[in-house]
């Protein structure tokens, strides 16, 4: 999926793409001008819970969906799944952007800033196959634990990249990070090698993207938003997938097709993981807009363990008290980088 970036809105400029996922931005609106958006039938303060409550929902939901897909309906086409989330990705945010107009509509203004945005949608298409692909082989706690490592690599990217160095402290805090996940790993009872090497492919490839978009798309000019970026890398990277899920899944379209037709329940579960793709990025932006980004991250945080948990109470995998240590281990590391993050910042200013 594609990671909700922050933006502020200047006067007479395009919407500003971020490139750190703990930024400075607007602070919540306040009561009067969020009540005017809201009406008379909510109040700011349920509001934010209920769009708080739908990025958890939607965020936990894709994931549980697609496992059950994937494993234990014997829907085996990860590439497939990923091109028809990303054709909903694409004809959603034409919807919100076109006709709702929950954001202004940015156009591309170049044949550069397209190939950028090309790049940027391989890469991603990259993270999420790679993604939906270790769902088939590893438990949901476990794929989450591992997606936790996501600052690690994206402090290894950035340095490799653009040779970004960053406090002693950060760096010392993606230690227990890396620790969690060796312990956590060393105890998984449904371990496979195939899954977790593509687990951390789709991780490396979710940091590299967010690194390499703030390099490409740096010109006051080109920066978008993330809901105008979605609407354009979408349908890019549902064309990059077609001819790799023709290659490599054969005849994906007639073979779902029969399957409808021995069982329509399919066509619920295809359309609804879809929408509940598309629904991720919506809220990632809803509840940004509603609190903060620090806020989004602190809750990030907390989403990994709850979807474990959840995961665990549904599928019934088994889970042993080393590999909860370790997932603990690994989401405390982050705590602490966001926090060595914010004083490395502070101090810098």
């Amino acid at each position: 999926m594609v990671e909700a970036q922050t933006w502020t809105t200047r006067r007479g400029s395009n919407p500003r793409l971020e490139t750190e996922q703990v930024i400075e931005i607007p602070s919540t609106p306040t009561g009067d001008s969020r009540h005017n958006t809201t009406g008379n039938f909510l109040s700011p303060t349920l509001l934010t819970a209920l769009i708080i409550g739908s990025w958890y929902f939607s965020n936990i939901g894709v994931l549980l969906l697609n496992k059950y897909l994937l494993s234990f309906y014997g829907y085996r086409y990860p590439i497939f799944l990923t091109m028809l989330h990303m054709l909903s990705c694409a004809v959603y945010s034409l919807i919100a952007i076109h006709w709702l107009e929950l954001v202004p509509l940015q156009h591309i203004v170049s044949r550069r800033q397209f190939f950028k945005i090309f790049a940027l949608s391989a890469i991603f298409c990259f993270s999420v196959v790679c993604g939906n692909t270790s769902l088939r082989y590893l438990p949901v706690s476990f794929n989450q634990a591992i997606g936790a490592t996501t600052p690690f690599f994206t402090a290894i990217f950035a340095f490799l990249i653009t040779c970004k160095k960053e406090s002693g402290g950060v760096y010392l805090a993606l230690l227990p990070v890396v620790l969690g996940i060796v312990l956590a790993s060393n105890s998984e009872p449904l371990f496979h090698l195939f899954g977790f090497l593509v687990c951390v492919g789709s991780t490396a490839g979710r940091a590299l993207k967010s690194v390499v978009q703030g390099i490409i798309l740096t010109s006051e000019a080109e920066k978008l938003h993330s809901m105008n970026l979605l609407l354009y890398m979408a349908p890019m990277a549902a064309l990059i997938l077609l001819p790799f899920t023709l290659y490599i899944e054969g005849n994906v379209l007639g073979i779902t097709i029969e399957k409808a037709k021995e069982d329509s329940f399919i066509v619920f579960l295809l359309l609804g993981n879809a929408t509940v793709a598309y629904l991720v990025n919506l809220t990632n932006f809803l509840v940004t807009k509603h609190t903060s980004a620090l806020t989004l991250q602190v809750l990030g945080n907390a989403k990994a363990a709850v979807a474990a948990v959840v995961s665990v109470l549904i599928f019934r995998n088994p889970v042993t008290v080393m590999g909860m240590t370790g997932f603990g281990v690994t989401i405390m590391g982050v705590v602490l980088y966001s926090e060595a993050k914010k004083r490395s910042r502070a101090t810098a200013h």
